[in-house]
């Protein structure tokens, strides 16, 4: 945090304290010792410092205050500063006191004030400070505080209190954040941003307690549980502590904020005539401040041991020198007189306790301030817890706020006169310093058991280096053997490969010398064959002419002699020619018929022509298959042998690929082992910073939402989140985010569960979200959501899905690839809080884009959030509440841009009634989310009817007057006034009332 720039500007009249400085005994001195520490024990005791050494800046003034020295233990006297704010004029005073002239005068010039009485009559008063109604809230703290402050860090105590009429701006000086104008931080955020400034985190403490005195009981604002704590007083200090009050060590700013809101929402209010939100208790913000001096170079401490002999101590062990103070901020609550105020019922009676413990006060400033014997300091506990402020020891700046109005003359003169009864205290102011043995004597025994734990571990690095290295070559003499066993195991194979392929091939040959003998057979038995045929063709040709030709020459013959007969006979038997002619036709007829068989005999011999020539074809085809069947054996045979070639180079290609394959086999399995190993590291150490913060809640009474829980985890976590973070960095760089999502299908259920873990812890930061989801991550993710019936698995998955929802171009896609319906699916079987919790926070991201909140219906994405109520986990409704607030604001910024008009859709789903009931939750987180989704859903007028059915009119209106947020309670306020049939009910209650 960077130093306020208010450090350097110290008023006139700073403090004047005085410097004790007490040397205490360890716990191990003997007697000896004792008496040679009370001897070694300086007081030192530093005079008053003038106005020229009040400007000086913190670092001068606590380097020249270890250099004065002191007389005594008695302390120097201080004053108690007083100093007057006016507060200006409201609209309803400007208006009732239009008529009347300013009742109070200023004069910030000369430190007065002055009272009319009436026109010629006035009465003045001196103060330290008077600061105008235009005065800022950095000048009243530079003013009233800032001194106080810097005494604080010095090693003084200090008290800063506000007193006045109820109404008149103690709490707004006080106690004001300053969230919407920085300006306007009051004194309480001021002082602890020079506190803070001004330690270190390393070396000093600095812790808060604020508490609250309410009707005479002692209240702790930050554990209201703790409502009634006792006060203790030390017999012999006088110094009064609560044992039993809450201690939050603050570091920043922020936790500081946050503790404020949590106490002013734990702080009773009330709503009187004179002021709509009146502090019903005294507030008290008690700032322990532990501050560590560190000791000159030049100076070395000598100190006895049990033998009272003495032991000079290394510049390195000097003792540590610890300054003690505490702060003390006190908001006292508002005097006022019934008749004013209205007060009747619960709130006369606070107002009695407020009036009676302020009265006790007023007595005990009054004896003091007239040196009287007596102190009624027991008669309240106000008084009791302010014993240090008033007589005491402390540095006290006290701020009394007035009213400009002179309706209230009497309250104003009794404050103005209370004021100036406190500037008579005097306070003797101590400085409480000391030296830190049991810090020297930690850093001994720290150092001792470091070096004691370096020997340790140098011994066990040489015998672990030692059994490292006889493992180490262990592991090679079996990785050797291992190696030459494979290397056997293969060439056998290989050899084992080898004849079987040889026997394949002389297999092959002898099949081949089979067919080719068997081709040669055929061949030759065809060639018989073919003779034979051809042989018994050419005889059975040869007697078949044979037959036909002696059948043709007996015929001839008988042809020539019936020709010579007919001849013989024609010549013997002229004469009778009829009977010749007659025969003669006979014989002609006989003719033509020997004629027809002639022509028989001649088919018959060009049939046997044919069939020769048949019979020369076949052979000529016999003879040309067998010419083929010697062409496709020499082809085959050389096929044969560019197989057994091509065999052989097959055989050593995959003995190459074999080796090959092996080698990257071994490869894998390495990466695998190794990644396997690392990802249960990781998860193992996931595991263990999740039970870390599921154990941390229950050591507080805050609760585990509250903003105190993210701000305020121990060391060891953050370095444990930290480390963690680390570890997937160098994972995500060593291995690549590709191999880590290959794992999430792998068969190994632990290696699926640890892949996803660590896939999820990506997926929380930003700058991985967008790889995860290029690299197919999301649709992994939501096919495991899908798929797998693991719980861890669907818990760690629907949280990663629920880490990628909160970017807007995601959202768009786990809508597209059906993430609503998986989600809501899960939702409706799953029974485990945890993945309830994931899931309704997956959903819950996704109700806050605008383009999807139809879709988001329409897939039951409103209906799945409402139905993991039945969880009742405070995670989970936490969760649904966002959700249902996410879904709300964004309905409400459709309606204000005029894209929607109809009813919300959260009232269709039915999710009303349990947004009414749940409004008044004591759960902050539900509570605030729950309050939002109202406000956005009035909003709407459509919306305002049902809203009054379901009873939510009544929550809007506690929503306007007692929400912890500003910002909450402003909108529900305008919506109320926005809204006609609100105004309407309103109206008739008010009139139902009356």
């Amino acid at each position: 945090m960077a130093l306020s720039p208010y450090r350097s500007s110290v008023p006139a009249g700073s403090l004047r304290s005085s410097t004790v400085v007490r040397l205490e005994r360890p716990l191990s001195m003997g007697s000896a010792t004792k008496q040679a520490a009370a001897a070694a024990a300086a007081v030192v005791t530093p005079p008053s410092r003038s106005k020229s050494t009040s400007s000086m800046s913190p670092q001068a003034r606590r380097s020249s205050s270890a250099a004065r020295s002191g007389k005594d233990d008695s302390g120097v006297s201080g004053r108690v500063r007083v100093a007057v704010r006016l507060r200006p004029r409201n609209s309803d005073e400007l208006i009732a006191d239009a008529d009347f002239g300013d009742y109070v005068e200023l004069m910030p010039e000369l430190k007065r004030l002055k009272l009319r009485k009436n026109n010629w009559d006035s009465e003045t008063f001196q103060f330290d400070e008077v600061l105008t109604e235009t005065a800022s809230q950095k000048r009243v703290y530079e003013v009233v505080a800032k001194p106080v402050v810097e005494s604080v860090l010095e090693g003084y105590n200090g008290t800063v209190m506000a007193y006045g009429q109820t109404g008149t701006g103690k709490t707004f000086t006080l106690g004001r954040l300053g969230e919407e104008d920085t300006a306007d931080r009051g004194i309480m955020v001021r002082a602890m941003e020079d506190i803070l400034a001004d330690t270190s985190a390393d070396q000093d403490a600095v812790t808060v307690s604020y508490l609250q005195l309410y009707m005479e009981t002692v209240q702790d604002l930050l554990a209201p549980e703790k409502d009634n704590i006792s006060i203790v007083e030390d017999p012999k200090t006088g110094d009064v502590s609560l044992p039993g009050v809450t201690l939050c060590e603050v570091r920043d700013q922020r936790s500081f904020l946050e503790l404020l809101q949590i106490g002013e929402a734990n702080r009773f209010a009330a709503n009187t005539k004179l002021n709509t939100e009146s502090s019903r208790s005294h507030a008290i913000l008690l700032v322990n401040v532990k501050k560590t001096v560190k000791a000159k170079q030049d100076r070395e401490l000598v100190v006895l041991n049990e033998n009272v002999s003495n032991i000079q101590l290394s510049k390195g062990h000097r003792i540590p020198t610890i300054r003690r103070s505490k702060l003390l901020i006190v908001d006292l609550a508002g005097s006022e007189r019934v008749d004013k105020s209205g007060s009747e019922g619960h709130t006369l009676e606070e107002a009695k306790y407020i009036n009676l413990s302020l009265t006790a006060l007023g007595k005990c400033i009054n004896a003091l301030a007239e040196n009287s014997p007596h102190v009624p300091i027991r008669d309240s506990k106000l008084t009791r817890l302010l014993r240090d402020s008033f007589g005491g020891t402390a540095r006290t700046s006290l701020i009394i706020t007035i009213g400009p109005s002179p309706q209230h003359r009497g309250e104003t003169t009794s404050t103005i006169l209370f004021g100036q009864r406190a500037m008579k205290v005097e306070n003797m102011v101590k400085l409480r310093e000391e030296f830190d043995y049991k810090s020297l004597c930690r850093k001994l025994e720290t150092d001792l058991d470091r070096l004691v734990a370096e020997n340790e571990r140098q011994s066990q690095a040489v015998f672990d280096a030692e059994e490292e290295m006889e493992a180490k070559i262990q592991e090679a003499q079996r990785s050797v053997t291992e190696a030459e066993k494979k290397l056997a195991t293969t060439l056998e194979e290989m050899a084992a490969e080898r004849f079987r392929f040889q026997k394949e091939h002389a297999e092959t040959v002898h099949k081949l010398e089979q067919e080719r003998s068997l081709r040669e057979k055929l061949e030759k038995e065809l060639k018989e064959n073919t003779q034979t045929l051809h042989v018994q063709k050419e005889k059975q040709m040869q007697s078949e002419r044979a037959r036909h030709q002696k059948e043709l020459d007996d015929r001839k013959q008988r042809h020539q002699q019936e020709v010579m007969e007919l001849t013989k006979r024609l010549e013997v038997e002229r004469s009778q020619r009829d009977v010749l002619e007659r025969k003669l036709q006979e014989v002609e007829h006989l003719v033509k018929q020997k004629g027809k068989s002639e022509l028989g005999g001649q088919e018959q011999i060009l049939l046997l022509t044919s069939q020769c020539k048949e019979q020369s074809h076949m052979r000529e085809k016999a003879e040309k298959e067998l010419q083929d069947l010697r062409s496709k054996t020499a082809l085959t045979t050389k096929e044969l042998k560019e197989e057994n070639a091509n065999l052989r180079d097959d055989v050593k290609s995959l003995s190459h690929d074999l080796e090959e394959q092996l080698k990257h086999k071994k490869t894998l399995e390495h990466e695998v082992k190794t990644l396997k190993q690392q990802l249960l590291q990781l998860s193992f150490e996931a595991d263990e910073t999740r039970k870390s913060l599921d154990r941390e809640p229950a050591r507080t009474s805050i609760g585990s939402d509250s903003p105190l829980m993210n701000s305020h985890k121990p060391i060891h976590m953050r370095e444990s989140l930290n480390g963690q973070r680390a570890t997937i960095a160098k994972l995500f760089e060593q291995v690549g985010l590709q191999k880590i999502l290959s794992l999430l299908d792998s068969e190994d259920m632990d290696v699926r569960v640890h892949a996803v873990k660590v896939v999820a812890n990506l997926a929380a930061e930003e700058a991985n979200q967008e790889k995860i989801v290029e690299a197919g991550g999301l649709e992994s993710l939501l096919a495991l959501l899908q798929s797998s019936e693991d719980e861890t698995i669907r818990r760690v998955a629907a949280g990663a899905v629920a880490n990628l929802a909160m970017n807007e171009t995601n959202q768009e896609l786990i809508m597209v690839q059906g993430g609503i319906r998986l989600l809501a699916r899960t939702a409706n079987e799953a029974e485990d809080p945890q993945t309830l919790r994931m899931v309704a926070g997956a959903i819950a991201n996704l109700c806050g884009n605008d383009k999807l909140q139809g879709k988001l219906r329409e897939e039951g994405g409103i209906k799945a959030l409402l139905g993991m109520v039945r969880s009742r986990h405070p995670d989970v409704l936490a969760q649904i509440a966002r959700g249902l607030a996410n879904f709300a604001k964004c309905e409400s910024r459709g309606v204000a841009q005029g894209h929607r008009k109809e009813r919300s859709l959260l009232i269709d789903d039915g999710a009303l009634p349990w947004i009414v009931s749940n409004a008044s939750s004591e759960a902050s987180p539900i509570r605030r989310h729950i309050e939002l989704a109202l406000c956005h859903l009035a909003q709407h007028e459509v919306n305002a009817k049902d809203l009054v059915a379901a009873g939510a009119l009544w929550e809007l209106v506690r929503i306007s007057k007692e929400c912890s947020r500003e910002d909450i309670r402003s909108l529900a306020k305008r919506t109320l006034g926005a809204s006609p049939v609100f105004q309407s009910e309103l109206r008739k209650m008010h009139l139902a009332h009356d």
